[in-house]
């Protein structure tokens, strides 16, 4: 900050005087590098989390529930022979975990447009895709945290990871690399919707469904030729099929006329999340933008 009675001068601003509205021509004049705005954003938005831990019921108390409704009150009535189900289960509810990670991001970035908080970054030495970047890593963060509740949660009951410390972690890996990409469906309807009602509304009823037409609960192999043809095809489905395999959680052989994603998973998640990634972010920036500016 300048130390010059006269703000109009020193910095490039423009006001009336002392009481009137300085805005710094650069968004660097300040001294704020892009990765000092992100980081400080960031910590706003976790920050919410420490004062409300509430917010963090969807990545720990719903997925455990998930885990232990389908381990021990549906797993009895879901029969895979050769498959331990609760093995099995537990990549399929990280993957929708990670899925759901657009609903933090559309929620939260929905709420801080339309209560304004946007509008008042927009006066300060900020970067607009600041907002964005940091809102996305806090969301991602956010869904990591589930994902270790959801892992330690799994050692308890059975579940584990077979394969080797390199290929757990590339399991890993895989997940936030998808997460990234759902990232950018909760920006384009955060951005694209006007209220936090309309995003949990539009959200639940296309993000829910498409979880469970997959293969995170059941195996596509017994569902009907169109609905496997979905269910093979979904990015989720990859995504699980990719983690089941690194981790050891698959205990069948793929039938012969699997799907390519099936037959390919890693490669098959990898092209899908980049692809979705590619597709999405110009779209959601773009309506960011639009929505910011109006």
């Amino acid at each position: 900050m300048s130390t010059s009675t006269n703000p109009d001068t020193e910095s490039g601003t423009t006001g009336n005087g002392p009481t009137g509205h300085f805005r710094a021509t650069h968004p660097d004049e300040r001294g704020a590098t892009a990765w000092r705005q992100i980081s400080a954003l960031i910590r706003r938005n976790l920050t919410h989390i420490k004062r409300q831990p509430e917010m963090l019921t969807d990545v720990t108390i719903q997925p455990v529930m998930f885990v232990l409704l389908f381990a021990f009150v549906f797993g009895g009535s879901i029969n895979i022979p050769g498959v331990d189900y609760k093995e099995w289960l537990l990549p399929g509810i990280m993957a929708q975990t990670m899925a759901f990670s657009s609903f933090i991001v559309a929620i939260g970035l929905t709420s801080d447009i339309s209560k304004g908080i946007v509008d008042r970054f927009r006066s300060l030495p900020i970067g607009r895709g600041s907002v964005v970047i940091a809102r996305s890593l806090s969301s991602l963060i956010h869904s990591m945290i589930g994902i270790i509740v959801m892992s330690v949660t799994g050692l308890f009951i059975g579940w584990g990871i077979h394969n080797g410390v390199a290929k757990g972690l590339l399991g890993y890996l895989l997940l936030i690399l998808f997460g990234f990409a759902m990232i950018w469906v909760g920006i384009l309807a955060g951005s694209a919707l006007k209220s936090v009602e309309a995003v949990q509304g539009v959200m639940f009823t296309t993000i829910f469904p498409i979880t469970f037409l997959s293969n995170a609960f059941a195996r596509p192999e017994g569902m009907p030729g169109w609905l496997r043809f979905l269910a093979e095809w979904n990015p989720i489905s990859a995504l699980v099929q990719a983690m089941r395999e690194l981790w050891g959680n698959d205990g069948l052989p793929l039938a012969a006329d699997a799907a390519w994603p099936m037959q390919n998973p890693v490669l098959a998640t990898v092209i899908w999340s980049v692809g979705l990634s590619a597709i999405l972010a110009p779209l959601a920036i773009r309506a960011f933008n639009r929505r910011t500016t109006d």
